[in-house]
């Protein structure tokens, strides 16, 4: 991830992680990636949990608005936190290669043994 003039850019490692950890490995690396930036006692990634654990990674630079606007753009239902669901969501709108790809990785997710 590289920061450009009050942007974040950020590197798509999306598709080369599901090709190599499959629907189900990936789905797992985001729900552990979830869990590291969640706040312990209400399940929920705020503003001061993603703060405090940008470190890990790698956004020890980023403004207070910056992270307050990575919560907007993700907080779906307007209670300005992330909820696993929510997260999940974010982190594949991220990725334009998933997004191209999500009616087969929705497809392999409902029917793996298809």
């Amino acid at each position: 991830m590289a920061s450009r003039k009050n942007t974040v850019v950020f590197e798509d490692y999306f598709p080369a992680m599901m090709e190599k950890l499959g629907t189900d490995g990936f789905m797992k690396e985001l729900t552990n990636g979830f869990q590291l930036l969640m706040d312990r006692e209400k399940k929920v990634i705020t503003f001061e949990s993603l703060k405090r654990n940008s470190a890990l990674l790698g956004l020890e630079g980023m403004s207070d608005d910056e992270i307050r606007c990575m919560l907007r753009e993700g907080d779906l239902d307007g209670d300005g936190a992330l909820d696993e669901m929510e997260f999940c969501t974010l982190m594949f709108r991220l990725s334009p290669a998933l997004m191209n790809n999500s009616k087969e990785l929705l497809e392999e997710a409902i029917f793996p043994s298809l």
